[in-house]
């Protein structure tokens, strides 16, 4: 990015909840929260808050399944300082006894919030449907009394584990001299001791008959999942055709479900498709927020749609608009440091081949009307469905939602 202003310096490190054990849910992300709470260098939290703000730089964590990432990004002329700052808190983080209780507090409330979110904890709803009891399976966040009863010993040894040079990843995106960053990241991390990288267990990805999950709340909307297993990340092939797939049924205000949900039948605020592939397995889902009162009407016609992907290609037509939205949104995503950053570290950490933006537009732009009904087909199909719901049903309703499932 030559010529760009700004610079962003983002660590990733190939562990996510997906690599706890069962007394450890939680523990990467609740990690990930005690690195910004002081270093050796830095004791306090407020100053590493007060070093960044005086950069003019801007901040964040995240954690997934499969890997954790720390940023800050600023003005490409303080990378040196920001690079200071990011790997001081992956390396040294101290994690201060009082710091940990303050922030259990914190977490908790975090899980209330999202708990709170229906359209977005059902989707915490499906994935425990698709995994039971496996990592894969539950809250990345954790549950109120796994994270109440976290010590500084378990964030020492977990990071011990798993914060070591064969899965830790360093990003530079931005205005910055490619020999400066390499000598920095030698400079930090080139005289750590090679500690041997722990893994995760093997998803159990199993399924005969459709299944439904409920849970019942009070709400004046049902939000719900609907979903297909699908294939890991490592699918070069069938991949991509599922994420065009995804568009077609509801990649912006033109799509096939957007079009009939919202505009024909006026029973939905938004409606969501797409696919989202891991090491070892993936899923495909739809998600809408709809009329509790046309719950079933909603249910129908979203399987409609993907049965008719089995029996129809897609026009040539649709398909030129649905490629152009994807690779124009793709682009417009990149356009600041931070996005190129994530880019590029989510394909490295995740092992895969790294590809330019244009090389994936060339993944995109191959797919075909006939990939699209062949994936169709070996995705859609009943021992693959599940459904989640939020709204005020009960257990027994799981039952009559069941009948509907039918592809």
């Amino acid at each position: 990015m030559k010529g760009n202003p700004t610079a962003t310096v983002m660590i990733l490190v190939e562990t996510g909840s997906k690599y706890e054990t069962d007394k450890e849910m939680g523990l990467s992300h609740f990690l990930e929260h005690m690195c910004f709470k002081g270093t050796a260098k830095r004791p306090r939290a407020m100053d590493i808050s007060r070093e960044l703000d005086g950069l003019g730089a801007q901040s964040n964590a995240f954690t997934s399944h499969e890997y954790t990432g720390y940023y800050a990004k600023g003005e490409a002329r303080h990378f040196g300082k920001l690079f200071d700052v990011i790997s001081d808190v992956y390396l040294h983080s101290t994690f201060p006894e009082a710091e940990i209780q303050k922030e259990k507090g914190v977490i908790v409330e975090e899980i209330n919030m999202y708990e709170d979110m229906p359209h977005r904890h059902v989707h915490d709803l499906f994935a425990s449907l698709l995994y039971g009891d496996q990592p894969a399976g539950r809250n990345i966040a954790g549950t109120r009394e796994s994270v109440r009863s976290f010590t500084r010993g378990d964030f020492v040894k977990y990071h011990g584990k798993h914060y070591v040079p064969g899965a830790t990843l360093v990003v530079v995106a931005g205005g910055v001299d490619a020999k400066k960053v390499s000598a920095e990241v030698s400079r930090v991390f080139g005289k750590l001791a090679s500690t041997k990288k722990t893994g995760k267990k093997k998803v159990m990805d199993v399924q005969k008959t459709p299944a439904v999950r409920i849970k019942e709340k009070k709400t004046d909307q049902t939000h719900l999942v609907l979903g297909f297993r699908t294939f890991p990340v490592t699918d070069e092939k069938r991949n991509p055709s599922l994420a065009v797939l995804g568009t077609v049924l509801a990649g912006g205000m033109s799509s096939r479900l957007f079009q009939k949900l919202r505009e024909e039948m006026g029973v939905c605020y938004y409606v969501r498709a797409g696919n989202d592939p891991y090491t070892d397995h993936g899923y495909f889902e739809v998600s809408v927020g709809c009329d509790t009162k046309r719950v079933k009407e909603v249910i129908s016609v979203i399987l409609a749609e993907c049965a008719r992907l089995k029996t129809e290609l897609v026009s040539r037509d649709e398909l030129a608009k649905v490629k152009e939205y994807m690779v124009g949104n793709m682009l417009l995503e990149l356009e600041s440091s931070d996005a190129y950053a994530n880019f590029y570290g989510g394909q490295a950490v995740l092992r895969r081949p790294l590809r330019t933006p244009r090389e994936a537009e060339k993944r995109v732009r191959t797919v075909t009307a006939e990939d699209i009904q062949k994936v169709a087909k070996q995705v859609f199909k009943p021992t693959t469905l599940n459904l989640a719901l939020i709204g005020p049903y009960t257990k027994a309703d799981e039952k009559v939602f069941a009948k509907l499932l039918r592809v």
